[in-house]
């Protein structure tokens, strides 16, 4: 089912993971912040905010993701919008995030599958505040360092 419904949209190339997590962005935009993307030269930088609540257990436990109410990560992949394809490339990334509390330096995770690959960073959160993101990325075969800077506003998913 899962295989032919990639198929079907369009999404083969995609793991069944972000397919699953497309689909929460696509249904769930009244509880997670819809993907975004942000045009840097001939990269495009696709980033989005997914409470851990909407993860599967098992996605989670596969990729190390703790679940909780005050749980969220950050998505993160670039492509090359110029050249057409669609998978996530490798790339550097560096940064920190922070809230009115706590913060720190980024827990980036990177999942390779087949040839694309994604990113995600973990994080706890406090209810109804901004969490802030500011890093660097380089995509693979480049030489240049891009900045990203952006704040979210969270709510505990009891």
């Amino acid at each position: 089912m899962a295989q032919s419904f990639r198929h079907q949209c369009g999404l083969s190339h995609l793991p069944l993971w972000a397919v699953a997590l497309w689909a929460l962005l696509c249904v769930g935009a009244n509880t997670t912040h819809a993907q975004q993307s942000t045009r840097y030269d001939e990269f495009e930088l696709h980033h989005s905010i997914v409470y851990t609540t909407f993860v599967a257990p098992e996605v989670a436990a596969e990729y190390g993701i703790t679940r909780g109410a005050d749980k969220a990560m950050l998505t993160l992949s670039v492509r090359d919008a110029t050249s057409g394809d669609v998978a996530g490339r490798p790339m550097q990334i560096s940064g920190r995030t922070w809230d009115l509390i706590t913060g720190g330096e980024m827990d980036v995770r990177e999942i390779r599958e087949g040839r694309a690959t994604y990113y995600i960073v973990p994080f706890e959160f406090l209810d109804r505040e901004y969490r802030f993101f500011e890093f660097s990325f380089q995509p693979e075969g480049t030489e240049k360092l891009y900045e990203h800077k952006m704040k979210v506003q969270l709510w505990r998913q009891d």
